[in-house]
């Protein structure tokens, strides 16, 4: 999906401890790489994981987009389900992205049935107490649909993955 776009610069937004980051580089995307999270953990881990192969760094999207920086593609990665107004971020995604924005999410119900399958969350029937939001894949496709243009989606199980492109 990123290879479509042929990138010079990725963000990964949630970046955690690095393995996104860590695949591409693995996948050969000639790209500079930067990613950010708000856990200085993670982000040690992350720089452990990656080297001198990415920029990585405790930072908050918000913070970053006030200071109009912008990337060919912006990846946020299993992040929006644990933010209260997903919306809210993907304005600030828009305006950190040049080219295209990648987004996943866990896609239900499947997800909270594969957790209940392994025994995972039963008491909250699957459902991971963090995830705020819940989308099936049509339902995540209509509410990215309302801030940028779906350029495509995939589903590989159990997730939604999606590329789209900042409006305006």
């Amino acid at each position: 999906m990123v290879n479509e776009v042929a990138p010079d610069s990725i963000l990964e937004i949630g970046c955690g401890e690095g393995y996104v980051l860590a695949a591409l580089v693995d996948a050969g995307i000639p790209a500079t790489l930067t990613g950010i999270d708000l856990s200085q953990t993670a982000v040690a881990h992350a720089r452990t994981r990656l080297g001198d192969r990415a920029e990585v760094r405790t930072q908050d999207a918000r913070a970053l987009a006030e200071v109009s920086s912008t990337y060919d593609v912006v990846m946020m990665l299993e992040v929006l389900e644990h933010l209260d107004r997903p919306e809210e971020m993907l304005a600030v995604l828009s305006s950190l992205a040049d080219r295209a924005v990648v987004l996943s999410v866990p896609r239900e119900p499947w997800f909270r049935g594969a957790n209940l399958l392994r025994l995972k969350n039963v008491r909250d029937f699957g459902n991971d107490p963090e995830h705020v939001n819940h989308w099936t894949k049509q339902g995540f496709r209509a509410f990215l649909a309302e801030h940028l243009d779906v350029r495509e989606v995939v589903s590989p199980f159990p997730w939604t993955l999606v590329l789209a492109t900042p409006r305006g």
